[in-house]
């Protein structure tokens, strides 16, 4: 697996094990999937049965000024995957994003759905499924929306839960625009449908995301509700805060594709917030007691 140490690939690393699986991971430290050479080297040395790619370049508004470092991460390097899975006779699973589509559409999308990336990072991440497409006959591509899980404790840019907890302890006013529409998606639901769709024999497209569209704002009212918190929350929108890429205003994700396949529906964002709050807490405390026995 690339991308382990990431919130996603944490989960993803939990999950496959839980399963019986013998799960080899490739941290971006040990190996640069933007060389090829590195790939094919660690693939072939593996010679796995599938190969997860949880890696990516995702800092949408920075990658309007460095777009050829994002086509390196979520384009070539998917390339470079697909290479090496090809010739290791290995199923790649590849993780994509709501992102490329323009969010004009109004409703959630289905993978059936033209996709029309906004920005340098969304142009990325659709070439990279691309690239899955033309080297391998049967790629697993799972777009997903607004990740959120618990290994995001642990990463330096965290998620969308842990910036709005950090802002309501600052107590300063907390804008947030309630015109931008998407999934929200729990990591540890998405890794279980992940390994369903895996032992399924799944192959194409699929979107998993968080089930219930809803606009970022309300979102974050949903966290400080769980959290008990009342911070100043104020609604803002794409008019008053404007940012460097151009995001799709209505990107949410329809599961239907994979309910049609008996897998279990995702779990309600309420219930994602408070699982996801329980394990934080559970880590804090942990943490605490960790600290007192030093």
């Amino acid at each position: 697996m690339f991308g382990s140490g990431g919130q996603l690939g944490v989960e993803l690393k939990a999950e496959f094990s839980a399963r019986g699986y013998e799960v080899v991971c490739f941290e971006r430290s040990r190996v640069d999937i933007t060389d090829a050479a590195a790939v094919e080297r660690s693939v072939a040395g593996v010679d796995p049965a599938v190969v997860l790619n949880a890696a990516a370049y995702n800092q949408v508004d920075v990658a309007e000024k460095e777009p050829l470092a994002a086509f390196q991460v979520n384009a070539l390097a998917v390339r470079n995957l697909a290479v090496a899975c090809r010739n290791s006779d290995a199923q790649l699973v590849h993780f994509s994003t709501d992102y490329v589509f323009d969010g004009q559409a109004g409703r959630a999308y289905s993978e059936e759905d033209a996709p029309r990336p906004l920005g340098a990072y969304a142009v990325s991440k659709l070439a990279g499924e691309l690239y899955a497409r033309a080297y391998l006959d049967t790629p697993l591509i799972i777009r997903t929306s607004g990740v959120f899980g618990p290994g995001g404790l642990e990463t330096a840019r965290g998620n969308f839960v842990e910036l709005m907890l950090r802002l309501a302890a600052q107590n300063n006013p907390i804008r947030v625009v309630e015109d931008h529409v998407a999934s929200p998606t729990y990591a540890p639901a998405l890794a279980a449908r992940t390994a369903d769709l895996v032992e399924r024999g799944a192959h194409g497209t699929f979107h998993i995301g968080g089930g219930t569209p809803i606009s970022w704002f309300k979102w974050a009212a949903k966290i400080f509700e769980a959290a008990g918190l009342n911070p100043p929350l104020k609604p803002t929108n794409e008019r008053e805060f404007r940012t460097a890429a151009r995001r799709p205003k209505y990107s949410a994700l329809s599961n239907a594709r994979i309910e049609a396949l008996g897998i279990a529906p995702m779990p309600s964002l309420s219930a994602a917030i408070r699982e996801y709050l329980d394990a934080r807490s559970a880590r804090v405390t942990a943490a605490k007691a960790g600290e007192q026995h030093l």
